[in-house]
C-alpha cells in the first residue's frame, strides 16, 4: 500500500461499525442526528497538539508505514545502540551538587551503591570546585558509569581537571570511559546562562577528539528551549539547528565531518505526556541522523540522548503529585531511547527543605523511580517496545516532519545564531508559550493539584517559594494567586471566602457546586456550602457565614425562576457580589438589583476570573 493512501474505512474489518458507534454517542452528547455529524464523525475526537500535528481517536492498519531499522542503524529512530545491555537498560543519571568535594563523593559512590549508572556533576558556580574534581570523583570506575559535567563558565577549566584525571587512570579499553563535558554556548545564551565561549568550546572538542576514551565535549541542552514554553517540535527543531551552528564551527576549525558529530550529545526534556515523549525522542534521533546524512557521514548520527525530566510541569502547589508525573516522563524517555535519564526530585520547584523533608529523601524517590521502572517493570529489557505501534509511529513521523519544518525556518532566517540574536527563535517560542497558557488558564488543559483538584489546606508557602523563576511553570499563574490567597491568610486568619448557594435538588445543583468549589479552590477561594436551601432561607444562611460573595449553583430552568429572587436575598443580606455558575443567557430576563454580577462557566478564563474575583475580596 503506497504511504499516505487512504483505502478507506471499508478495508479495515470492524470500523465501520466503529464509526456508527461514535456517531450515536456523539449525536447523543451534541443532542444532534448523526447525520448532521458528517461522513467522518471520529474527525471530532481528534487532538491537534502546539505543532500542529492531529492525533486521531483510533489508529488502525491503514496508518502503518514502513518498519523502521534495527537499532543502532541508520536513522537511528529505533535507538542508538544495537547492543544495550537489556539487564542495564538505559542509564540512570543522577544530578549531584553540592560544595564539598570530601561530601559530594560520599554522595556519588553512595548514589553509585544504590543504583545509580551515571553521575551528572554540578561544578563551579554550580557545585564543587574545579579544584576539587580530584578529591570529588575519588572511587568512580568511569568505564562503569559515564560521567557528565554541569560547570558552566568553567567548563574549560572542569575539562581540563577531569581530562588529567584520566591521563593517570588505568582500564583496559579506554574507549569504554563515557565523559560529557557539556559545554553549551549556544542554548546557554538563549537561557542568559553564564558558560564558555564557542570558541573555547570549539577548542575543548578539537582536545576531545584526539583522546582515546569516549569524550564528547559539546551538549546541545534542549531542556533550556522547552523551559521557556517551546513545543517538542520547537524543542527539537532549535536544538537540532544549534547543533548544525555547531558542526560548521568545528569543521571550520579543521574536524572531519565524522568527528565534529562525535563531539555533540543532546538534552531534551521528558513530560508526564507518555506518548509525546516517546515519539519526541525517537523523532529527534530522525532528525540528527538525517544531519549527519547530509553531512555525508550517516554512520555517525547517533549522538547519545540525555533525557531530563520536565521542570516545567512541576508544580509547586501538591508538588507530591510531581512524583507521579516524573514516572509518567521517564517512563516515555526510557521507552522513547533515551540513553541516560534524570529524574529531578518531585521538589525541586520548591526551596530545599520547604516541605519538611530531607534532600536525601527526595533524590532516593527520585532515583528510584527509574530503578522501579527498570527492576520490577523490566522496561530496559526490550528496546524501543513501540515500534510498530501505528500510533507511536505516526506520531514520530508527525513530530519530526514539523521539527525540521521550524529547524528550516530557522536555518532560512541565517541559523540558530541569526535567529536568536533577530528575536525570531524567542518570538516563535513565547507563541507557544502564550497558548499553553491560554488553555491551562481556561483549563481546557489540567494541572493537578493546581487547576483542577486543588487542596486549599495544604501548608502556605514560604517567601522564597514564592519568588519567580525563569522557568515558565504550566501552572505558575494559578499558584500565583494561590500565593495571594496565602498572603490573605497570614493577615486575617482565614482565607478569602465565597457561599455556595444551590437551588433545588442534589441532582439539579451537584454538577455545578463541584465545579464552583474546584475553580474557586485553584484561586485560593474555599467555599461554604449550607446545602439545599428554600428562597427564604438564603438570606439567613449569607448573614451566618459572613461571606461578602456567593455564587448560585443550579440547572438553567431553575435559574429562570428562582435566581432573581435568591439575589435579592443576598443582597438584603450584605453580599456585595453575586455571581451565577452557567451562562448569563439563562438569566437573560432578569434586571437591575436581580441580576447576578458575573457568571462562572466552563469557557472562561478562570486565572483573569479568579483575579478579579480575588480583588473583591480584599485579596
Amino acid at each position: 500500500m503506497p504511504i499516505g493512501s487512504d483505502p478507506g474505512a471499508d478495508t479495515v474489518p470492524g470500523y465501520a461499525a466503529w464509526r456508527k458507534g461514535v456517531a450515536g454517542v456523539l449525536a447523543k452528547s451534541r443532542k444532534v442526528e448523526a447525520s448532521e455529524l458528517g461522513d467522518e464523525p471520529e474527525r471530532l475526537l481528534e487532538v491537534t497538539n502546539y505543532d500542529g500535528v492531529t492525533v486521531a481517536p483510533l489508529y488502525t492498519r491503514r496508518d502503518e508505514l514502513p518498519e523502521q531499522p534495527l537499532p543502532g542503524r541508520f536513522p537511528f529512530v529505533r535507538g542508538n545502540e544495537g547492543t544495550r545491555d537489556v539487564h542495564r537498560g538505559w542509564h540512570v543519571s543522577a544530578r549531584i551538587g553540592g560544595t564539598d568535594p570530601a561530601a559530594v563523593n560520599e554522595e556519588i559512590l553512595a548514589a553509585l551503591e544504590n543504583g545509580v549508572s551515571s553521575v551528572w556533576l554540578g561544578v563551579g558556580e554550580n557545585g564543587v570546585p574545579v579544584a576539587g574534581l580530584a578529591d570529588t570523583l575519588r572511587g568512580l570506575l568511569f568505564e562503569l558509569a559515564p560521567l557528565s559535567l554541569r560547570a558552566g563558565a568553567d567548563t574549560p577549566a572542569a575539562a581540563a581537571q577531569v581530562l588529567a584525571l584520566l591521563d593517570g587512570y588505568e582500564v583496559a579499553d579506554r574507549s569504554d570511559i563515557h565523559v560529557f563535558l557539556g559545554a553549551a554556548p549556544l542554548t546557554s545564551r538563549f537561557a542568559g546562562l553564564a558558560d564558555t565561549d564557542l570558541d573555547a568550546a570549539v577548542e575543548l572538542a578539537r582536545t576531545a577528539a584526539g583522546r582515546t576514551e569516549t569524550v564528547r565535549a559539546i551538549t546541545v541542552s534542549g531542556t533550556v528551549f522547552h523551559n521557556a514554553g517551546a513545543s517538542d517540535a520547537q524543542e527539537i527543531g532549535a536544538a537540532v539547528a544549534a547543533g548544525l551552528d555547531y558542526l560548521r564551527a568545528l569543521t571550520d576549525a579543521g574536524l572531519d565531518i565524522a568527528d565534529a558529530l562525535d563531539q555533540v550529545s543532546f538534552q531534551l526534556a521528558a513530560t508526564d505526556d507518555q506518548f509525546e515523549t516517546i515519539a519526541k525522542f525517537r523523532a529527534a534521533r530522525r532528525l540528527w541522523a538525517r544531519v549527519a546524512h547530509e553531512a555525508g557521514a550517516p554512520d555517525f548520527g547517533n549522538a547519545p540522548q540525555h533525557a531530563v525530566t520536565s521542570e516545567a510541569m512541576l508544580s509547586q502547589r501538591d508538588p507530591w503529585v510531581n512524583m507521579l508525573r516524573t514516572t509518567l516522563a521517564a517512563f516515555g524517555a526510557g521507552v522513547g531511547g533515551a540513553d541516560l535519564v534524570t529524574v529531578l526530585p518531585f521538589d525541586a520547584a520548591l526551596p530545599a527543605g520547604e516541605l519538611g523533608v530531607s534532600q536525601a529523601f527526595s533524590e532516593r524517590m527520585a532515583r528510584n523511580t527509574q530503578l522501579l521502572l527498570l527492576e520490577e517493570s523490566h522496561l530496559g529489557h526490550v528496546q524501543d517496545p513501540g515500534a510498530g505501534s501505528w500510533h507511536v509511529e505516526s506520531l514520530t513521523a508527525d513530530v519530526a516532519g514539523a521539527a525540521w519544518a521550524f529547524m528550516q525556518e530557522l536555518e532560512r532566517a541565517g541559523g540558530y545564531l541569526a535567529a536568536l540574536e533577530s528575536g525570531l527563535l524567542a518570538e516563535r517560542i513565547a507563541d507557544t508559550r502564550t497558548r499553553r497558557e491560554s488553555d491551562i488558564a481556561h483549563r481546557r488543559t489540567a494541572v493537578t493539584g493546581v487547576n483542577e483538584f486543588p487542596n486549599l489546606a495544604e501548608e502556605p508557602l514560604s517567601e522564597a517559594a514564592r519568588a519567580t523563576d525563569a522557568v515558565a511553570r504550566y501552572g505558575a499563574a494559578f499558584e500565583a494567586l494561590r500565593n495571594r490567597s496565602d498572603a490573605y491568610l497570614a493577615a486575617h486568619g482565614r482565607r478569602p471566602r465565597a457561599l455556595l448557594v444551590p437551588l433545588g435538588p442534589v441532582a439539579e445543583h451537584n454538577v455545578r457546586v463541584t465545579f464552583t468549589a474546584n475553580v474557586l479552590a485553584s484561586g485560593g477561594i474555599e467555599t461554604v456550602n449550607p446545602g439545599a436551601l428554600e428562597t427564604s432561607a438564603i438570606g439567613s444562611a449569607a448573614t451566618e457565614s459572613g461571606a461578602t460573595m456567593a455564587v448560585l449553583c443550579g440547572s438553567d430552568a431553575r435559574y429562570g425562576t428562582e435566581a432573581a429572587p435568591a439575589v435579592q436575598q443576598l443582597r438584603d443580606a450584605g453580599v456585595t457580589t453575586v455571581l451565577l455558575a452557567g451562562p448569563e443567557k439563562a438569566v437573560a430576563e432578569v434586571s437591575g438589583t436581580q441580576r447576578p454580577d458575573g457568571f462562572l462557566t466552563a469557557r472562561m478564563d478562570a486565572v483573569a476570573t479568579l483575579s478579579g474575583l480575588l480583588e473583591k475580596l480584599g485579596a
